[in-house]
Order: structure tokens, then sequence, then C-alpha cells
């Protein structure tokens, strides 16, 4: 069954300690490429969670964005991070001293700024393992979320799908009836063509001529071929896992039998239904842009 590309999801959870929310979002794309946005405190988290996406996605833009915000009540107040600000003391002097060997303007470091700097501030005597099991627990109910969203966005597209294939084939079906009708026209168009120029023509060479444009216009192959590509179409909309790729494959098939069908159109009702063809393949292949 088709999964679409395009999802979002968002979960929070409060405990003692604070609160935790966490939003996933999800765009077509050629491959997985996910994106994950984590305070400093919870970094250690961001390889499991790439694994988790990568186990449960196959593509899409994917985006995990993770907040935290600590209780003031469990907090027993706020730590510097010593390592992290002797780091930034070091580079903002080696700038300060770069600058003035240029008799360029230096000014003073300005504390509250520092203080700014991501990960320079830490909550104290707060149970990170806690808050860590709490992240990856929210991550995996916003993860089922968002793949709940894109199965139920995959089913849309393939009722989107199977409408156009049911036009496809009643087009088909229209062309081949008509078939008929259209050479015996042409037969017809072609006798009083040489009646109408007073030549005496052997009736060996006019079925001969009408064998010929009978033969070129000849499109039962690419119609059985039309025919054909619509069950494997339906078939790879009722299969498991991926599917995308080998439908954006299709997609390609049918567009090449439709453009055969358009060169070998002697009538304007064929031409006509071959470019209503290409538009419906058209439709679907910007739908099938959005499944995984």
């Amino acid at each position: 069954m088709p999964n679409s590309m395009t999802g979002f999801s968002r979960q929070e959870h409060q405990d003692s300690w604070g609160t935790l929310s966490c939003e996933v979002r999800s765009v077509n794309h050629r491959y997985l490429e996910p994106s994950i946005r984590l305070p400093e405190s919870l970094r250690s988290i961001e390889v499991p969670i790439r694994d988790r996406l990568r186990k449960q996605l196959q593509r899409g833009k994917v985006e995990v964005t993770i907040q935290l915000a600590v209780s003031h009540a469990q907090a027993d107040g706020l730590g510097v991070n010593r390592e992290l600000l002797n780091q930034l003391v070091q580079a903002s002097s080696e700038v300060t001293t770069t600058l003035a060997a240029r008799d360029l303007k230096t000014a003073s470091i300005d504390p509250l700024k520092i203080l700014q700097w991501p990960g320079l501030i830490e909550p104290q005597s707060v149970d990170t393992d806690a808050i860590e099991a709490a992240a990856m627990a929210i991550v995996e109910q916003s993860l089922d979320a968002l793949i709940r969203h894109r199965e139920r966005e995959g089913q849309e597209l393939k009722g989107q799908i199977e409408q156009r294939l049911t036009a496809i084939n009643e087009y088909v079906d229209d062309v081949r009836q008509q078939m008929p009708e259209i050479l015996q026209s042409q037969k017809d168009k072609l006798q009083q063509r040489v009646a109408d120029m007073q030549v005496d023509v052997e009736e060996d060479r006019l079925a001969q001529e009408v064998a010929i444009l009978a033969n070129k216009a000849d499109v039962d192959e690419e119609l059985d071929r039309l025919l054909i590509h619509i069950d494997e179409v339906r078939h790879i909309l009722n299969q498991k896992g991926p599917i995308g790729r080998r439908l954006d494959f299709m997609m390609q098939e049918l567009n090449r039998e439709a453009n055969t069908l358009s060169s070998k159109a002697i009538h304007t009702d064929t031409t006509q239904a071959a470019v209503s063809l290409k538009v419906l393949i058209e439709q679907m292949r910007e739908q099938i842009q959005n499944i995984e």
C-alpha cells in the first residue's frame, strides 16, 4: 500500500522536571534525508533518533525538532559549562589580539551575550537520564503519528491514481472500438479521391494502399501495452514497502505508449484521446512524486 512522503505530527510530555515537545515534519525527497534539532543537553540521543528514522522510513526529507523547558522548581540553579566558557574566552582573546595588531577597533566581551551561547548555561540537579528516556519515548510517539499521517495520505493518493487509471482504461476501450470505423472512413476517402481524379486504378493497387494505410494506423499493440501497464500499476499500488520509484518508471512507460498512439493517429478522435491520456499520465506522475 502506498505511503505519502508528506506528513506532520506533534507530541508533548510533561513531568516534574519540565516539558518536552517533539515535532516531526516530512516532505517528498528522492532519498531519506533526516534533519534533527535538539537542545545541547539531549545531543546524546541524536544517533538513536537517526537509527529509528532509517528503520521506519525509506524516503523523504524529515525534520525532527525537540524542545525542552526545565522547571525552575526542580532545578537548584543554573550552572556554567566552564570548558565551553574557556574556549569562548580564548577565541575572543585571539580575535582581539588580531584586530589590535591591525590597528582596528576592539570591544570588550559582553557577559550577557556570552551567556546566550548555546550550551553555556546548564540546569543543575536534573535527572538527565529520565529526560533522555522521555525524549526517546516522545520521538517514538511522534514518529508513529507521522507514519499514520503518511499512510492516510497515501490512501488518498492511491484513490486519485486509480481514478485516472480507470479513465485511461476507458479511453483505450473507446479508441479500440472506433478503429474499424476510422479505417473504413479512411478507405472510403481514398476511394473517393481516386474517383474525383477520374483515373483508372487497379483494384489490387487500391487494396495495397488501403493495407499500407491500415498498417500505419494499427495501434492494437500500443493499446494492449497500455492495458498491461495499467494492470501493473494497480499491482504495484497493492504492494507493501516503498513503491514510488517503480510507479514513476511505469509512468514513463505509459507516456511512451501514449506518444506512439499520438504519432500513429489518422483521425482527430484518436489524437484527442492520445492528448487526454498524456494529461492523465502527467497528473498521476505528479501525485506519485509524493509517494514513498
